[in-house]
């Protein structure tokens, strides 16, 4: 495995896409400001007047890896209790090639922190999440919408890709960086407006 490979490899396997964060110790976290923090349509047409709570950035090896945005209605503030419950937008803006499947299996890792799964639902939900998410590049944006009580809806470059009607995977796919549980604790304080990040390495 050449060099160039390798870190692709590292980069994919630490990062779970819409969707995760990474749990090797080897990513870090910062506060840096994404290129722009305006509302993108499809969070704008959730909420009437939509606020940024929240944003964090990614870093493997000193390369940003993607910039991630919680948006909320005006007014309304998410908190770690009620992260699950409460309507929110997860903006992810990538800034690097990842592979649909390895986000996709990665995501279901970063579900299983929050508690066990039956290895039956666990399939199903791997099967979803691999419907749901493409292979991504530099300059793609996925947004997930939690949809309280109902389940989530998702989009990929502002396009909607899928719903899924069951609140459980909502809240287990939320709680990859909004749980107590999250493997990257220092992105989901900045998420929540809770604290300061640590510069990437």
């Amino acid at each position: 495995m050449n060099g160039a490979t390798r870190r692709r490899f590292l980069l994919a396997s630490v990062t779970a896409g819409v969707v995760a964060v990474a749990g090797t110790g080897a990513a870090r976290a910062d506060t840096a400001p994404a290129d722009s923090a305006e509302a993108p349509p499809e969070v704008r047409s959730a909420f009437a007047n939509p606020a940024l709570q929240g944003q964090g950035r990614l870093r493997f090896l000193g390369l940003r890896v993607y910039d991630a945005l919680l948006w909320t209605p005006a007014g309304q503030r998410v908190t770690a209790a009620d992260a699950g419950a409460q309507p929110l937008a997860l903006e992810i803006r990538y800034q690097r090639a990842l592979q649909g499947q390895q986000i996709a299996e990665r995501s279901l890792q970063e579900m299983k922190r929050q508690g066990d799964i039956d290895e039956a639902v666990a399939q199903r939900w791997l099967q979803t999440l691999t419907g749901l998410f493409p292979d991504v590049v530099a300059g793609s944006r996925i947004t997930a919408l939690n949809l309280p009580r109902e389940g989530a809806r998702f989009f990929v470059d502002g396009r909607l890709k899928g719903t899924v009607a069951d609140p459980e995977f909502a809240r287990r796919f939320f709680g990859i960086w909004l749980s107590p549980q999250s493997s990257e604790q220092k992105l989901r304080l900045a998420l929540l407006g809770q604290g300061q990040a640590a510069s990437g390495s």
